[in-house]
């Protein structure tokens, strides 16, 4: 048990996939886990473990935004020995080739500040996805009915963006999507030698100004889940 999770010990597997919103990893418990159990109501941050085709694994949401992210992400690692961590979660499109509705799997992160940005003062450090995880989600989004493109994400520390010219920059050096957790989250699992990745699905385009239909959203993000589940345990 640690200040913002009140599993105890055994009660979280190695493997935790990460969606920002507790509910939804309510629903991907119930949907995707056998014999889900709820492991974490602390704050209403929902967290469940269950198994996937007879392997452990849990479902902890993580909050919007990297700080939240930072303190869940820190407390699964050092106090419950998670090894492997997926976020699933919605980003927004920015390029015209990403649909909504298709999957991102974000290889890197870019990002203006992260709750580690003071660590490393003047160096832009630039942290990335595990490439195991990153190569068998794209072999097994492959096999899958949906659009999927593998590259360079902005993790925005801001949901109300006032930097246009960010956004536009953002777009012109071939950024994929936008979404506000995974540079914090790879960031972490670097610095402690655990497997991290970003599996996405694209709700909305900052291009286009097209957005999933709230109907649509349990089908297309069940296909992110899935991928997210296969390449863990690949």
């Amino acid at each position: 048990m640690t200040i913002h999770i009140g599993a105890q010990p055994g009660d979280i597997a190695e493997t935790v996939l990460m969606p920002g919103d507790p509910y939804r990893a309510k629903w991907a418990a119930e949907t995707f886990l056998d014999d889900a159990r709820l492991v974490n109501e602390v704050r209403g941050m929902l967290g469940f473990t269950g198994t996937w085709k007879g392997r452990p694994v849990s479902i902890q949401g993580s909050g919007m935004g990297m700080p939240s992210l930072s303190i869940y992400a820190n407390e699964l690692i050092r106090d419950f020995g998670v090894q492997t961590l997926i976020r699933i979660g919605s980003a927004g499109g920015m390029q015209e080739k990403v649909k909504v509705r298709d999957v991102i799997l974000a290889m890197a992160a870019t990002t203006v500040s992260t709750p580690s940005r003071g660590i490393f003062k003047e160096l832009n450090f630039a942290p990335t996805a595990d490439w195991s995880l990153l190569s068998a989600a794209a072999k097994a989004a492959a096999s899958r009915d949906v659009g999927v493109h593998v590259g360079g994400i902005y993790s925005s520390d801001v949901f109300y963006d006032e930097r246009p010219d960010l956004n536009e920059q953002m777009t012109r050096h071939g950024i994929l999507g936008v979404e506000m957790e995974a540079a914090e989250l790879y960031t972490l699992a670097l610095r402690y030698g655990r497997r991290a990745l970003a599996v996405l699905t694209v709700s909305d385009h900052l291009v286009t100004g097209e957005v999933l239909p709230s109907e649509d959203r349990e089908r297309s993000f069940g296909d992110m889940i899935e991928i997210a589940l296969e390449a863990a345990f690949a």
